[in-house]
């Protein structure tokens, strides 16, 4: 026995004592990594699931075309007249306006009826109710233009009547200057004329005349049966 060895027992050397340490740090680490794991799992699993119902209302989009506005009315200003303070009431007498009258068209009579015409107003016999003037216009070669002026002297608006009378001759027209015109009778050697409207008092016109072949001179001129003056 004492010929026999034992073998030697072998010890841990200094390679093993120093790996040791590192083998618990990545234990550790795997055992971090696991839980970890878990706790994301488990979280997962316990988040509430989104609920529909209570979710906010989705609010309506703005139409595109927006509806255009309409520009408020502003009065315009009134035109301030010149020569007027702001207090005056009105407008100054030259600066109204009205619309012409419109002009009304005699009155016509049915046919078959006779047209009646109104006779001028007539003064009292032996009472002047205008004063006449005679005189030549116009003279040329075989005859003249004649003139008859009348002023009314009497107090109230009236017609009137010229008669004149010529030495021979030919009687060609007769018309009274401004207003409506009356009515001519001719006769041998002259003629009458009636007035169209009345002659307000003091109120005056001229009737003139073409007279060819006679002498400018008349025989006889009257207004309403006055003699004229003139001649």
């Amino acid at each position: 026995m004492s010929g026999m060895r034992r073998a030697p027992r072998l010890t841990p050397g200094p390679a093993a004592i120093v790996s040791s340490p590192w083998v618990v740090v990545g234990a550790g680490v795997v055992v971090m990594v696991v839980l970890l794991v878990m706790t994301l799992g488990a979280y997962r699993g316990r988040s509430p699931a989104p609920d529909g119902a209570s979710a906010p209302p989705a609010l309506p989009l703005p139409s595109a075309e927006a509806t255009p506005s309409r520009p408020t009315p502003v009065a315009s200003p009134v035109p301030v007249m010149p020569g007027l303070s702001g207090r005056a009431s009105g407008l100054p007498p030259s600066a109204v306006t009205g619309s012409p009258s419109p002009s009304v068209a005699p009155p016509v009579s049915p046919p078959g009826q006779p047209v009646v015409t109104r006779s001028p107003t007539r003064a009292p016999q032996g009472q002047p109710t205008f004063s006449g003037r005679y005189r030549v216009v116009q003279s040329f070669d075989g005859g003249f233009i004649g003139e008859v002026a009348m002023v009314n002297v009497s107090a109230q608006s009236r017609g009137w009547t010229v008669r004149l009378e010529f030495s021979g001759g030919r009687f060609v027209t007769a018309w009274v200057e401004g207003v409506p015109q009356g009515t001519v009778r001719q006769f041998d050697n002259g003629f009458t004329y009636v007035s169209g409207v009345d002659v307000r008092p003091g109120g005056s016109v001229s009737l003139r005349f073409h007279m060819e072949r006679t002498s400018s001179t008349p025989r006889l001129c009257t207004v309403d049966g006055v003699r004229c003056g003139g001649f």
